[in-house]
Parts: C-alpha cells; structure tokens; sequence
C-alpha cells in the first residue's frame, strides 16, 4: 500500500492518506519475464513419435493379401495365436508357424489384442518378448467397452 502525500497550497499543512491504488508494474514485468520463460520452454517440450502408416491404397501387385497374425490375451495371462493356445516361452515359434512365410518371419506384422481386464505387466510381457524375439512390426487392436 502506497502512501500519498499532498500537495503545497493554502497554508494547509502537509498530510498523509491512504492510497488504494494498485501498482501494476511489478505485477506487468512478472508477467512479461512469465511470458518470455514459456515462450523459449513451448518448442523444447514438443515430442515427435515416428508413425509407420501403411499406405492408403492396397499394393495392386498383391491380389491375394496374406492375413496377419493375431495374438490375442485373455483375462488371467492365457495366450491365443488365432484359437491355438500358447505360451509365452513358445510365443515366437508359435507366430512364425502362423504366419506361414517363406522369408524371415520377424519381418512380417503382428497384431496384439488384450481383453480389458488384462494386466499391464502381462500385456508388456508379451510385447517384451516379442521385441526381444526381433518382432518390431507390431500392431495394437483395442475395442470399444460399454
């Protein structure tokens, strides 16, 4: 709070009042340097995430695509490829036999699917193992809960 004085005149003597002014300036420069900080923080926070989209258009030397393969995990850990149930230790051989290709099976897509009710850490078991085995072209499917 500001004190103000007043003014010479009229043989009145000098006085003190209360002022309820308030002073903007500290509040404009805090703002200001505010603004400076956050506008050189905004571009360093921005994160890009390399997509690997399929093309819009089917490749028309291909008139027969191959169906990929679905692993599908059931509440409790229980692994499905297509309806054959399998486990984790036999994940990547079962998938490679799935997928019935001639070239490096790694290559090819894999789609994962998890029940709701399926646990984080069983869900990343799974997508561990399959990193870990050289599958990097993995797809996740997920449904809508009502």
């Amino acid at each position: 709070m500001g004190a103000k004085l007043s003014g010479p005149g009229g043989g009145r003597k000098k006085t003190i009042e209360q002022n309820s002014d308030i002073n903007v300036t500290p509040f404009v420069d805090i703002m200001l340097v505010l603004l400076i900080i956050f506008m050189v923080a905004a571009p360093l926070a921005t994160v890009s995430i390399k997509l690997d989209l399929p093309p819009a258009i089917p490749n028309p030397n291909d008139p027969n695509p191959k169906e990929p393969v679905y692993i599908s995990i059931q509440e409790g850990g229980r692994l499905f490829i297509a309806e054959n149930e399998t486990a984790i230790d036999r994940l990547a051989a079962d998938v490679c036999a799935a997928q019935e290709v001639t070239t490096t099976c790694q290559d090819e897509r894999v789609f994962v699917r998890a029940q709701a009710e399926v646990k984080y850490n069983q869900f990343m078991e799974v997508m561990n193992e399959l990193q870990d085995k050289g599958f990097f072209k993995v797809g996740l499917l997920n449904e809508d809960i009502e």
